[in-house]
């Protein structure tokens, strides 16, 4: 909301709150909006048409009507336009208040295209107004509602204003050029030279909003953003505000830019040289940025030292700014925060929480082994009287700090179960168990303690996904620990007295370590046993099935493996896969097969095309939603000469062939089965004139040695704008991920059409086509499949089949582009958001799942870092069910 407009919504007399005592002398605040209606309101808002207006009582009903807009109150389309007509009437008064709140009312009300015309000729004539108030506002709203047509005719006066003497009339121009950019990117562009001598303005306000506009209309062009950075560090700008915005363009010039920058480096040097500016904005600004680049230390110092400085400044923003800025750096930079701890350590007793809890973490992140304890006391000292939110920080600081000194974890695991014990919200506690449960992973002799805390935890734990996530955690380790047994009477007291969904992980809890400890099996089978009462139906269910299958009674695979597989193995069909096949199929004697199932994680719809804006009926049911897999499985088996190519495998996303805005559209989808390969050609004539007829592909595997054609399936005739498909099969080696580079040309005969009649001639010529080359690489033999516990997946894998090695990436960008570039030449899917990389990160594990083709499940565990500057090393370990697999995901990475 601009600030010339809320004035009115913001002003004390207005938004103050006032008192009323009741009979026993206690205060209540009541808002002075409490109670009203929306029908209320709307009789309240015929005060508009009166003919001698009263502007104070017309500015508190549209108070009233924006406070219920921004609560989220609807008007149906008839209100709306009652109340847009009724505030235009209001533009016959004077009143300067009660105008800016009528610029607010219709920018909120956005008046449809028909609409637009009744109040433009009111807001243009007060865009040329004397009063500076009225222009600056009226441009604003005008930006708002105005369409591409009427803005051609303001243009004019939108450029007069950019240069206007007045900076709020400026700097109203400038934010609605911003917005205007969005929709209309050509005709503001024209404003380039009203924009620069904008950026030359004394004004900070003008010269800030000018500098936004600016890069804005250049962001897609790296090297006129180069050029406007440039010509701008050289001193031309004086807004702080502007300043800070400069320098984060700079940044991101340095950051996009190719070279390393060695020997003349203008961009850096000038990030340097705002170190030494007199506004501590542009100084914070700049020391943060100069912080987030990959620098060396010496390039990093100068920027901690002005941040040290802020350290022991007066004003508490600064501190705080610059404790934060370095809690970020600590991170990744431990060492360079360390200079800094003497100052640390004396905002560890300051009057402002934020500011202390932030020393205390970086102190955390930055100290040594001698200061743990001492560093543990000051914390417990004022956890009570801070956020959640840096409660937070300081658990996170706190598990960092356990994994860099293991033998510190007792004091640490206590101050991590007292916290469990202290109140707070959901985030914070699960930033606690999620500590726990990774210093558990981390650390072999916190496992014992780590899970009696948790275990005391579930006892008073009043979120449902936490008790769940823990009795999970509690079935895969509790059997492997020296005594099992102690953790069953915490477990079988959630089945007692918790909510259906956690009795029933507790019920899948008890089941598994009945399942792994067979001591404790007949004791566990008779706690079964007494779920089979109980009220709710899913716990019942698991009860018997479980009672069922461990019992033997149920015969599930040939031995105890296929039967602990089928109960607590990784279920790795996707679930909306799942319900799709479930939905398509069809009734018959033969059961449901869900090993048919597609296990591709990543699934689009098959979908007919549409006509623009054809809405399916009111009232009709939504389709079924159906994989892809299942969708082309079920196209290519009606196909004579594919039935029996067998169960398809996978199927690409689609390949474009050509070019955006060509003659003809032509994309190409990879169906992959264990002998063969179909592709796809999906065309689109886009050119009314012509009618395309014996339509077909030349492939050309010259270069694909390793295929041979067996059949195609050309197109009799392909109309404008109705899309056909053209199959090409080829034969490979069985299990074999065979690759190769496709040529590919469409041949056709060409018609010409009668636009008028579309009667199509006789004759016709022969023509072709050249498109893009296919390339059928390793990634398309790889199903992308999710594990939900990477962790017990890995483990429960044959661990002679893994196959570890390691790789030089040579020079990259950075580590998130070496993650991205083996990921997409694995074609395998992250597992537990490991495809992110942290900003600034010297090293990084991503963790990969997928199914080979041939069914054959691959788990993959890479681990990188930076061996230099640039350079990148990495360690590729990988483990599936068949160690012949194994060695091919290697030699996919080295010939990749």
């Amino acid at each position: 909301m601009p600030r010339s407009l809320a004035g009115d919504l913001t002003d004390p007399e207005m938004a103050q709150p006032y008192m009323k005592k009741d009979d026993d002398d206690s205060d209540i605040e009541y808002s002075p909006f409490f109670g009203i209606e929306k029908g209320a309101v709307l009789q309240e808002a015929r005060a508009f048409h009166d003919p001698q207006l009263d502007a104070r009582r017309c500015s508190q009903v549209i108070t009233k009507l924006l406070y219920l807009i921004n609560q989220g109150e609807s008007f149906t389309k008839v209100e709306a336009t009652e109340v847009f007509f009724a505030v235009t009437k209001l533009f016959q008064s004077n009143d300067a208040g009660l105008r800016r709140l009528v610029y607010l009312m219709i920018k909120e009300l956005s008046p449809s295209s028909d609409e637009v015309f009744i109040v433009t000729s009111s807001l243009m004539k007060d865009m040329n107004s004397k009063t500076d108030m009225y222009r600056a506002n009226a441009i604003r709203v005008l930006c708002r509602i105005i369409d591409g047509n009427l803005l051609t005719q303001i243009e004019r006066y939108l450029k007069q204003a950019i240069v206007d003497k007045n900076p709020v009339v400026a700097s109203a121009a400038l934010v609605s050029g911003i917005h205007l950019l969005q929709a209309n990117p050509e005709i503001v562009k024209r404003w380039s030279n009203e924009v620069q001598e904008a950026v030359q303005s004394r004004a900070a306000l003008v010269q800030f909003h000018g500098l936004a506009l600016l890069h804005q209309t250049r962001q897609n062009d790296r090297l006129a953003v180069s050029k406007l950075v440039s010509s701008l560090t050289r001193g031309s700008v004086r807004s702080p505000l502007a300043q800070c915005l400069l320098i984060r363009y700079t940044s991101q010039v340095i950051r996009e830019s190719s070279n390393t920058q060695s020997g003349d480096r203008p961009f850096f040097d000038y990030l340097e040289s705002c170190l030494r500016h007199k506004a501590e904005m542009v100084i914070l600004e700049a020391a943060r940025k100069i912080t987030e680049m990959d620098v060396t230390s010496r390039e990093l110092a100068p920027a901690i030292t002005v941040l040290q400085l802020f350290l022991s400044s007066s004003k508490p923003v600064l501190r705080f700014a610059a404790v934060r800025t370095l809690n970020k750096v600590a991170i990744t930079r431990p060492l360079a925060v360390t200079n800094c701890n003497v100052d640390l350590e004396s905002l560890m007793s300051d009057q402002n929480r934020s500011i202390a809890t932030l020393a205390i973490t970086t102190l955390l992140k930055t100290g040594n082994e001698s200061s743990v304890d001492r560093l543990m006391k000051q914390i417990t000292s004022f956890m009570s009287d801070i956020s959640d939110e840096f409660k937070i920080v300081v658990i996170e600081a706190i598990r960092s700090l356990c994994l860099k000194f293991p033998l510190k974890y007792r004091s640490m695991m206590i101050f991590l179960s007292n916290s469990l014990r202290e109140e707070g919200g959901f985030e914070y506690k699960k930033a606690i168990v999620d500590s726990i449960v990774t210093l558990i992973g981390a650390i072999p002799d916190v496992k014992e303690i780590g899970l009696l805390h948790l275990c005391e935890f579930i006892e008073d734990c009043e979120f449902t996904y936490l008790s769940s996530q823990i009795l999970h955690f509690l079935g895969n380790e509790g059997p492997r620990t020296s005594d099992p047994s102690r953790y069953i009477r915490y477990i079988y007291n959630r089945v007692i007295l918790e909510n259906p969904t956690v009795r029933a992980s507790a019920v899948s809890t008890l089941a598994k370590f009945g399942a792994l400890v067979d001591e404790l099996k007949p004791r566990i089978f008779v706690l079964l046993r007494r779920c089979l009462f109980d009220t709710d139906d899913e716990v019942r269910d698991r009860a018997t099935l479980y009672l069922q299958t461990l019992n033997g009674e149920v015969a599930v695979g040939n031995s105890e493996k296929d039967v602990k597989e089928f109960l607590f193995g990784s279920f790795d069909v996707p679930l909306a896969n799942l319900e799709a096949s479930l939905r398509t199929h069809e009734p018959s004697e033969e059961p449901f097969d869900i090993s048919l199932v597609s296990r591709e994680a990543r699934s689009h719809p098959l979908q007919d095309k549409k006509a623009p804006g054809k809405k399916p009926p009111a009232g009709a049911p939504a389709p079924a939603p159906v994989s892809a897999v299942d969708a082309y499985q079920k196209m290519l088996s009606s196909i004579a000469e594919f039935s029996g190519f067998g169960r398809l495998f996978k199927s690409s996303e689609p390949v474009e062939l050509t070019e955006a805005e060509t003659e003809y559209a032509v994309n190409v989808v990879k169906h992959i089965y264990e002998n063969h390969v179909v592709l796809q050609y999906n065309c689109t004539n886009t050119i009314p004139e012509q009618l395309l007829e014996d339509v077909t592909v030349y492939v050309d595997a010259t270069d694909a040695e390793e295929f041979s054609e067996v059949c195609s399936k050309p197109l009799k005739s392909l109309p404008y704008d109705s899309p056909g498909q053209i199959f090409v099969a080829f034969e490979k080696p069985e299990h074999v991920p065979a690759i190769g580079k496709f040529s590919n040309v469409l041949k056709f005969t060409v018609k010409e059409v009668d636009t008028s009649s579309g009667e199509a001639d006789e004759d016709g010529v022969e023509d072709e086509y050249q498109l893009e080359d296919l390339e059928i690489v390793s990634a398309d033999y790889m199903l992308r499949v999710a594990v939900s516990n990477f962790r017990n997946a890995w483990e429960n894998m044959d661990p002679e089949s893994e196959r570890v090695d390691e790789y030089g990436l040579g020079a990259r960008e950075s580590l998130a582009e070496a993650v991205n570039a083996v990921t997409s030449i694995l074609g395998m899917q992250p597992c537990e958001g490991t495809e992110v990389v942290p900003s600034n990160a010297r090293s990084h594990v991503c963790l990969l799942s997928g199914v080979y083709i041939g069914g054959v499940k691959v788990l993959v565990r890479l681990s990188f870092g930076l061996s230099g500057p640039k350079e990148v090393a990495m360690k590729l370990a990988v483990r599936s069910d068949d160690p012949e697999v194994s060695d091919k995901i290697h030699e996919i990475v080295a010939s990749g």
